[in-house]
C-alpha cells in the first residue's frame, strides 16, 4: 500500500542526504522499482521508506514461500567441487572451498542475485556524506554455534583479520586501498565504524556475500576452521572429510527462521560428468554450478530444473604492454577486433552469454554506460592497424592458459581469429595450479606470460574488477598496464556515491580502456545451477554459493 505524502515527509526528515538523493531520483524517474531498492539497499536507506522489503528476520524470505509446497525436515544433497587445500576462511579462494564457508558462516549483508542488498548480521548501515565512514547497527541476539553471543568484537577481529597483508588474506583483492588495519572500529557492543582508506560509494558490496572470505567470526577464532565450521548461520557442522564430502545439520538455535531441512548434504567431485550422472541417477538433487561445455544435453531436458543468474563472470584474455609485441596499442586493437563477440557467445555457452565491450563493465552492473559504442569484429580495420603499427605481416606468440571449463576451446578460436590478421599464436594450456603459480610476479604464468586468459568470477559491483587486474599498482595486473588518467577516473568513480554520476565517470573508462586494450573482455556468461525437478527455495549466487535454509524438495 503507497504511504501518504505526510507519512514520508516524516520519514524523509530522519534520513540523510544520501538517503534522500535516492528518493528524489526515484520520484525523479530516474530510478525504477528495482532501482530503488538496489540503491536504498546501498546505503541502507530507512526501511519503512520502500516499504519493509528489507527489514525481514529472514533474508531469504522469497525463497521460503517458494519452498512451502516442498517435503519439510528433508535430506538436501548437493554435488560440488572438490576445496583444493584446506577450507581457511581468510585465505581460501577456490570454487569448492568457497561453497563450504556459508554452510555455516554468515556476512553482514547478503548480496542478492539482483545485486539488492538485504540486512543478514547487520541490521542497517549509512554512510557520511562523503562515503569515508559507514557505521553498521548489528543485529542482537545472534549466537555462535559455540553459544557464544555476536557483538562487535568479533566484526573488528574478522575485519582485521582479512586486512592483515601478512595473512595472506585473499580478502585484500577487495581491501587494498579501502581498508585497513585499524579501520574497523567498535562503537558499542551492537554498532561498528568502518573508516576507510578513501571515500566508497560502494563499500556495503565489500563486506557482503560479495566477498566470500568474509563471514564472521568469534573475536577469539585461531584457525582450524575444518574442526568445527565455526559461524552463527542456519546450519551447524555434522561432519567434514577433505576430498570426500561434508554434512550440516539444522542449528536449533538459530537467529531468524529455522532451517527447512533437517540436514543438507555435499559430495565432492574432480570433474562435472559424474555430477551430471549422479543427478541423472538420484544420487544427488543440486549441482552447484553447471558449466555449458560437457552439458549441453541438460539445458532441455525435461527432468532437470536449470536455474540461471545473470552475471558479472568472465575471461580476462591480457596482452602484455610492457614487451615489444604488444606495445603499441593499434596491435592490441587490431586482435581485439578479430573477435566476433557474439559468435563466441553463441557457440561457447548456447547464448547464455552477452558479449563484453572490452571493460569490467559487465551489462548486469546499473553503472555500466550503455552508450559507449559495441566493438565489433572488423578484419578490415584489424589489417589496417597492424599496417600502421608497422607489422603487417604479424608476428608470432604463445598464449598462456589454463585448463578449466571453455577456455581452452576460447584459446583455439583466439589462435584462430588472430590467423586471419597475421598473428600466429601458440597455445601453452596448463593446470590451473600451473598458471597460477604463487600468484607473485616472477613466480606465476598468470602475471608473466605475453598473453593469457585468465577466469574471473561474479562482483555485485565491478569495483574489485576496475582495479586489482588494471590498476597500475593492481595486484593482479597481469597486462602490466600503467595509465595514470586511467588510476585517476576510477579513484573518482570508486569514491561517488551517486549512480548518475558513476554512469558518466564508467563512460570514460569504457572509452579508456577501448583505446588501450591492454585486456579483452570478450563475454561475461549466466551462472547456471542445475537441480531436480522437485527441489524448490535454494538460493544460488553467481560466485558458487548456495544457501540451503528454504529449500525443500517433493
Amino acid at each position: 500500500m503507497r504511504q501518504s505524502p505526510r507519512f514520508l515527509d516524516r520519514l524523509r526528515q530522519n534520513a540523510s542526504d544520501l538517503e534522500n538523493h535516492v528518493v528524489d531520483e526515484f520520484l525523479a524517474g530516474r530510478l525504477d522499482r528495482r532501482g530503488l531498492l538496489r540503491e536504498g539497499s546501498r546505503f541502507g536507506l530507512a526501511l519503512p521508506l520502500i516499504g519493509g522489503l528489507l527489514g525481514t528476520l529472514d533474508p531469504f524470505g522469497a525463497s521460503r514461500a517458494l519452498a512451502q509446497t516442498g517435503q519439510k525436515d528433508a535430506t538436501i544433497r548437493v554435488a560440488s567441487p572438490t576445496p583444493a587445500g584446506a577450507v581457511e576462511p581468510v585465505t581460501v579462494a577456490n570454487e569448492g572451498g568457497l561453497v563450504m564457508l556459508m554452510q555455516t558462516g554468515e556476512f553482514l549483508i547478503f548480496d542478492q542475485p539482483d545485486l539488492v542488498l538485504r540486512p543478514m548480521l547487520a541490521l542497517s548501515w549509512k554512510a557520511n556524506d562523503d562515503g569515508t565512514v559507514w557505521t553498521f547497527t548489528l543485529r542482537p541476539n545472534v549466537k555462535f554455534h559455540n553459544g557464544r553471543v555476536l557483538n562487535a568484537d568479533d566484526v573488528v577481529a574478522t575485519m582485521d583479520r582479512l586486512a592483515n597483508p601478512k595473512n595472506g588474506s585473499n580478502a585484500l583483492s577487495a581491501f587494498r586501498g579501502v581498508l585497513s588495519v585499524g579501520g574497523t572500529r567498535k562503537v558499542d557492543d551492537l554498532t561498528v565504524e568502518f573508516h576507510l582508506d578513501a571515500p566508497n560509494g560502494n563499500f556495503p558490496y565489500i563486506v557482503s556475500s560479495d566477498n566470500y572470505n568474509a563471514i564472521i567470526l568469534p573475536a577469539d577464532y585461531a584457525g582450524d576452521f575444518e574442526k568445527t565450521f565455526i559461524g552463527t548461520g542456519p546450519f551447524k557442522l555434522d561432519k567434514y572429510t577433505a576430498k570426500v564430502g561434508a554434512s550440516f545439520v539444522r542449528n536449533p538455535d538459530y537467529w531468524g527462521s529455522k532451517a527447512l531441512p533437517a540436514r543438507t548434504e555435499f559430495t565432492f567431485f574432480a570433474d562435472q560428468q559424474p555430477q551430471i550422472l549422479a543427478l541423472q541417477g538420484g544420487q544427488v538433487d543440486i549441482i552447484l554450478h553447471l558449466v555449458v561445455q560437457g552439458a549441453q544435453g541438460m539445458l532441455n531436458d525435461p527432468d532437470v530444473k536449470i536455474i540461471k543468474t545473470r552475471a558479472a563472470t568472465h575471461r580476462q584474455l591480457h596482452m602484455r604492454t610492457d614487451i615489444p609485441k604488444f606495445a603499441d596499442k593499434r596491435v592490441r586493437q587490431a586482435i581485439a577486433l578479430s573477435l566476433d563477440r557474439p559468435a563466441l557467445a553463441a557457440g561457447l555457452f548456447r547464448g547464455l552469454a552477452e558479449p563484453g565491450n572490452d571493460s569490467p563493465f559487465a551489462p548486469v552492473y546499473p553503472s555500466t554506460n550503455k552508450e559507449v559504442p559495441q566493438r565489433k569484429k572488423d578484419i578490415t580495420a584489424a589489417r589496417a592497424l597492424m599496417a600502421a603499427a608497422g607489422v603487417p605481416n604479424g608476428f608470432e606468440a604463445t598464449l598462456t592458459t589454463e585448463r578449466v571449463q571453455e577456455i581452452p576451446d576460447y584459446a583455439v578460436l583466439v589462435q584462430n581469429a588472430c590467423r586471419e590478421i597475421g598473428v600466429k599464436l601458440n597455445l601453452k594450456i596448463e593446470t590451473d595450479s600451473a598458471y597460477y603459480g604463487k600468484a607473485q610476479p616472477g613466480q606465476s604464468d598468470w602475471l608473466d606470460s605475453e598473453m593469457g586468459i585468465t577466469d574471473y568470477g561474479h562482483r555485485g559491483v565491478p569495483n574489485v574488477l576496475l582495479g586489482a587486474p588494471l590498476l597500475s599498482t593492481g595486484a593482479w595486473n597481469a597486462a602490466h598496464f600503467k595509465n595514470p588518467t586511467y588510476d585517476g577516473l576510477v579513484a573518482q568513480y570508486t569514491a561517488t556515491t551517486d549512480l548518475g554520476t558513476q554512469r558518466e565517470l564508467a563512460g570514460k573508462i569504457q572509452t579508456l580502456l577501448l583505446d588501450e586494450t591492454p585486456v579483452i573482455f570478450a563475454y561475461f556468461y549466466d551462472y547456471l545451477m542445475a537441480t531436480s525437478p522437485g527441489v524448490s527455495g535454494a538460493v544460488n549466487t553467481a560466485i558458487s554459493q548456495v544457501f540451503l535454509a528454504n529449500a525443500t524438495i517433493t
